[in-house]
């Protein structure tokens, strides 16, 4: 992937997010209101964000694609991401009635309710099936129809649950301002520069994470489900179109891993407790202010229970 690729990339990125948000801030389709949330100041902030973020990433993703069947991957992966993300986002219960983790969905599904979270893991989940099995192979396949049909079989379902869980794993990093998007910065920044088969796609998130950030620390707009499924659902597919099996099989094991214990470990208190983390998750954040008594619990504060209080505007566990 040339440099050229990968600049044109992110600037279509970035151009778009700043478009489209600009766009959906003249006329928010529903109005306004449908897309406001409270954040822990008492404040208002906007999920159009999002939805500027997801069309960023899925622009720059297609120009910088590897070939035409990479990018129908890269595009199957962000719709879905971002459709069923918005579907979370816009019917979510705004009291705060009901609020499940990913385990919390899943068992409702297993009981047979379908809760909009439930429907985004399965929306999701096909998707990025789909785009997994979209994607050009690039691992050397066995000899024989029947091995290599097996082994085939076996990456899409790998790729698939790398997709998917990339895509749940940078919306559970959404419960603070810019923490989301400075993560999915962090992870395609290798790819971004160093190019690659992702690295196209990979430009494209850094673009449109340049674009959204400064909204997002300063707490006007928020990733919300769309935004932030979107993002780790590109990630996700850069990881399956450039990196081999052995890696791809680490990544998935380093997400799930990450995604089993946000269930019963705040990733706020880890990164209260780490001076590095901490201090990166500060740069650019508007000081902590919390009304009234503050322990360690509070929503907003630096620690809080593992569905950790959304700083901005996130409902807690989701």
């Amino acid at each position: 992937m040339s440099v050229a690729r990968r600049i044109a990339a992110a600037v279509a990125a970035r151009v778009s997010t700043t478009v489209v948000r600009g766009l959906l801030d003249d006329e928010p389709p529903g109005g306004a209101r449908l897309w406001e949330r409270t954040n822990h100041r008492g404040e208002p902030v906007s999920l159009l964000g999002g939805p500027a973020v997801a069309a960023g990433v899925l622009v720059g993703g297609l120009v910088g694609a590897p070939s035409a069947r990479d990018g129908a991957a890269l595009a199957v992966a962000t719709t879905s991401a971002t459709a069923f993300g918005l579907v979370d986002d816009l019917t979510e219960d705004r009291e705060g009635t009901v609020r499940k983790g990913l385990r919390g969905h899943l068992g409702a599904l297993a009981r047979g309710e379908v809760t909009t979270g439930g429907l985004k893991v399965l929306g999701i989940g096909a998707g990025a099936l789909l785009a997994a099995a979209l994607s050009r192979p690039h691992d050397r396949l066995p000899e024989g129809r029947g091995a290599a049909a097996a082994v085939r079989l076996a990456d899409v379902a790998v790729d698939g649950a790398l997709i998917a869980a990339s895509a749940n794993l940078v919306n559970l990093l959404d419960l603070r301002p810019g923490r989301a998007l400075k993560a999915a910065a962090i992870a395609a920044a290798p790819a971004g520069v160093l190019g690659g088969r992702g690295g196209g796609p990979a430009a494209a998130v850094l673009g449109a994470a340049a674009a959204e950030l400064p909204d997002d620390l300063a707490e006007r707009d928020m990733l919300g489900d769309s935004g932030a499924n979107a993002v780790g659902a590109v990630l996700g597919t850069v990881a399956v179109q450039g990196c081999p099996r052995p890696v791809r099989l680490a990544l998935l094991a380093g997400v799930v891993a990450l995604t089993v214990a946000s269930e019963k470990v705040s990733f706020t208190q880890v990164i209260a407790r780490t001076p590095v983390l901490r201090e990166l998750d500060a740069w650019g954040r508007r000081p902590a202010h919390v009304p009234g008594p503050a322990g360690p619990d509070a929503p907003g504060s630096p620690g809080g229970s593992p569905g950790d209080g959304a700083a901005a505007g996130e409902v807690p566990g989701r």
